[in-house]
């Protein structure tokens, strides 16, 4: 396998949040559960443009839930980006954060500079509530209900 292959790893994912997750687990042993669906409070931690598996681009957001039962357990939205409706659905989602920021697309490395604007406006700064959920085709969704101000 080339060495830039790991490049790529080395680019694409949060290598500090995973380290800090690795640490935690190491730390508290603790037994991650799948999350069921329902009501979270939560706060973005990660807010990007990724490949998917199949090599389209996606958007790709990590929610940690911030209390209960899953506290510091993740919901992970990943929306493909390679057709209209996943664009207009990322779009919605991105509005219903309520950065301030005017959500459109014009093209990936635009839209890639409005996730990270997004997510520096949003960070620390706000937290959400959350209804986690399923569509009639069995695919989860994530309807934000109410925006707070992080505390």
């Amino acid at each position: 396998m080339p060495a830039n292959v790991w490049e790529k790893f080395n680019k694409t994912i949060d290598l500090g949040a995973l380290r800090e997750d690795l640490k935690a687990a190491q730390e508290n042993k603790q037994e991650f559960r799948d999350v069921p669906k329902g009501s979270y409070e939560v706060r973005i931690d990660k807010l990007e443009l990724a490949e998917s598996k199949s090599g389209n681009p996606m958007m790709v957001c990590w929610m940690k839930i911030l209390g209960g039962e899953y506290k510091n357990q993740k919901l992970f939205y990943n929306q493909v980006l390679h057709v209209g409706f996943g664009i207009h659905k990322a779009c919605e989602f991105l509005r219903s954060l309520d950065s301030g920021i005017d959500v459109q697309f014009n093209d990936y490395g635009q839209f890639n500079e409005l996730l990270l604007d997004i997510h520096e406006a949003i960070d620390e700064s706000f937290e959400y509530a959350v209804e986690y959920g399923e569509d009639k085709k069995g695919y989860s969704t994530y309807d934000i209900k109410e925006v707070f101000e992080a505390q």
